[in-house]
């Protein structure tokens, strides 16, 4: 069940920290457990094992896991400041993980939170570490020992360029930990860990179609302290990782680390600097280090920008190069503070959480109608224009939940998007006919396997109703949506509404629900207080059944359809509700046999029945199938074995052998397949 929470303008997300242990108790307690005992701690969530490394495949190598004062002799935590140089990755392919610590690195405060620093090999060591991310609108304390997968006493993932230095190591540990082992940060984006690192909010630009003022958003979210990533787009998995001419890598995450302008002959230029977290392999075109450009940059100014000519995998480029090689640029905003305007905001949160379920709330993207009106639908009020403004900005992200953890499950993340719609104000929830006639106002720009999708839009004042989906009906997973508003929004579920009570029935349940009553009337039971029996049904057979697809009698043999019902308990009585599952059956069949009764004689010929049978079969066949529509050899022996008794029903009731059966005789035996 959604549910909403409101959080206040500038308020403080990270006040409440849990723990993850499976015993609950935090970290404190368990080094101080461990300093009692003389021991070194062993994390019993996160065991030293090979399932902690890989889930899909033996371990290809033979690891041993070391703790730091076994693989040198004078292990730091953090040596002379965490910085970006700290960084560099090992046999995993997590460089979108190690692009994110090292824009981590540039902003101290949140380092801090993220990387506890009153922590060491020094007094008060147990071989246990702590670390801090935020999940789901949660922040969480993960606990880790220190013992690290190595080959020849060399770490085989993230370290550090001083092989001292293990803290970019532990984090990536924790990391793992959180996500259910090292294979799990196989592959993601720079957005998914910057935004575990800080709770913020990620933005996502293409440089191939960029808004007007890209470097300016830029530069402002440097300065404001947002995290940036980039990459390069591959057009096949053969491209993974391969480099260009000019030293930059196919499919691979680098982080941002600075946007400046300098004066080159007499100019502005437009400068940005990009790493790359292996800690080698750079840009060599222009303004790459020891390049031409930077012999006449005053020496003022190239101690500014920090410029040296080591191999560390950082380098400056001019903008328009970066536009013309990058596809893709990432923001992690620590908070929803616009980019692209001169004044800071302060924005409205309001928090959802929800859940796609099959054959309840799954119903797909608008391409699905038929279902699409049943995914979760939540309203959202706009009463309060912009300062100085006729119109609202929103933010709307929308997260999937935890399908990093269950890839060892066989799942992954799914495509995700979202259609917002001007919702009506004398109605809540909408049904298919609404979403067939109203086309959306807004929604995000595609639906994509990432783990959030999120856009920012400026609508006027009204009501609108939020619709997240997955792209693919029937497809099950957990959500949270962080809607930003600059002014106050109203925001809730709405609610899907809830089978009619007696008092609000049609008129033909009415009509139903009094025949029903009739016939069970005699009979009271604790258990069921009103039900209808096989023999009891033998009333009905005694009066005209009056329908909008049929209108003669039934004959006794109404009384071999009940008895081929199968009651929910078991007990051989059917309830209105169940009762009502039958009437439905009785009318679709007869429908079926009304359809391909194309002389309307009140009688089916084989040639006729060829037609009506092969309409059964579909339904028949979406019965035995799964999720996939796809049908296995035992349920595919199942269905043969259904339509061949069919064949026999239908060759037993032609008692005349003429090929043809009555619409009376029909119902006894279709009914129920």
């Amino acid at each position: 069940m959604p549910y909403s929470v409101t959080l206040p303008s500038g308020s403080k997300q990270a006040a409440l920290v849990e723990s993850t242990q499976a015993d609950g108790k935090t970290s404190e307690q368990l080094r101080q457990e461990c300093l009692q005992k003389g021991k070194l701690f062993e994390d019993p969530d996160f065991p030293a094992v090979d399932d902690s490394l890989f889930y899909s495949q033996r371990v290809p190598v033979n690891f041993e896991w070391k703790r730091p004062g076994e693989i040198c002799k004078d292990p730091k935590f953090i040596t002379g400041g965490a910085t970006r140089t700290d960084i560099c990755q090992g046999q995993l392919g997590d460089c979108w993980l190690l692009a994110a610590i090292a824009s981590l690195t540039l902003h101290e405060d949140t380092l801090k939170r993220v990387v506890p620093h009153d922590q060491g090999f020094d007094r008060g060591y147990a071989g246990i570490f702590h670390f801090k991310f935020w999940q789901h609108n949660k922040w969480l304390d993960v606990v880790v020992d220190d013992r690290l997968p190595c080959v020849r006493n060399n770490l085989v993932f993230v370290h550090s360029a001083d092989q001292t230095e293990f803290w970019s190591a532990l984090l990536e540990k924790a990391y793992a930990k959180l996500n259910g082992s090292y294979e799990s940060l196989k592959g993601g984006s720079t957005m998914e860990a910057m935004e575990d690192f800080t709770g913020g909010v990620g933005e996502m630009y293409e440089t191939k179609n960029p808004p007007s003022n890209l470097f300016l958003i830029l530069k402002k979210a440097v300065e404001r302290g947002s995290m940036l990533g980039c990459s390069i787009d591959i057009t096949s998995s053969a491209e993974t990782e391969a480099q260009t001419t000019t030293g930059l890598v196919k499919g691979h995450a680098y982080s941002i680390t600075g946007v400046e302008e300098v004066n080159y002959r007499g100019a502005k230029v437009q400068l940005i600097r990009v790493r790359n977290p292996w800690g080698q392999v750079e840009w060599n075109g222009p303004w790459s280090d020891n390049s031409r450009e930077w012999n006449t940059i005053d020496s003022s100014e190239k101690t500014r920008l920090l410029h040296n000519s080591l191999d560390d995998g950082e380098f400056w480029m001019e903008f328009g190069d970066f536009k013309a090689n990058y596809d893709k640029i990432e923001i992690c905003n620590l908070t929803a503070d616009s980019l692209s305007d001169d004044v800071r905001k302060k924005w409205e949160v309001n928090l959802f959480e929800g859940n796609w379920i099959r054959g309840s709330t799954a119903g797909g993207c608008r391409n699905y109608i038929d279902t699409f009106w049943t995914n979760p639908q939540f309203k959202l009020r706009l009463d309060h224009p912009d300062d100085g403004d006729k119109l609202c900005s929103v933010i709307v992200a929308l997260m999937q939940k935890n399908r990093r953890r269950l890839r060892k499950e066989g799942l992954d993340l799914e495509t995700i998007g979202f259609a917002i719609y001007e919702a009506p104000d004398d109605q809540d929830h909408q049904g298919k006919d609404f979403f067939r006639y109203n086309a959306s106002k807004a929604r995000s720009r595609t639906y994509v396997n990432m783990r959030e999708v999120s856009e920012r839009f400026r609508m006027p004042p009204g009501n609108y109703l939020l619709v997240p989906t997955t792209f693919q009906p029937h497809h099950e997973a957990d959500f949270l949506i962080r809607i930003f508003s600059e002014n106050k929004a109203g925001a809730m579920y709405v609610h899907p509404p809830k089978p009619n009570p007696p008092e609000e029935e049609s008129d033909e349940e009415k009509g139903l629900r009094r025949l029903f009553e009739q016939i069970a009337g005699s009979v009271r039971n604790t258990k069921r207080q009103s039900a209808v029996s096989c023999r009891e049904s033998l009333t009905f057979t005694q009066r005209p059944v009056i329908s909008q697809v049929a209108t003669q009698h039934l004959t006794t043999v109404f009384t071999e359809i009940i008895s081929g019902l199968r009651s929910v308990d078991n007990t051989g009585m059917l309830e209105f509700e169940e009762f009502k599952v039958f009437w439905d059956k009785l009318k679709k069949w007869i429908m079926l046999f009304l359809s391909y009764d194309t002389d309307r004689s009140g009688r089916m010929s084989s040639y006729e029945l060829r037609s009506a049978l092969n309409a059964a079969v579909c339904l028949l066949g979406l019965r035995f199938a799964d999720e996939n529509f796809d049908i296995d050899f035992d349920d595919y022996l199942t269905c043969i074995v259904r339509l061949e008794n069919m064949f026999r029903v239908f060759k037993a009731l032609d008692t005349q052998k003429k090929g043809v059966i009555s619409l009376n005789m029909m119902q006894v035996k279709l009914i129920f397949y």
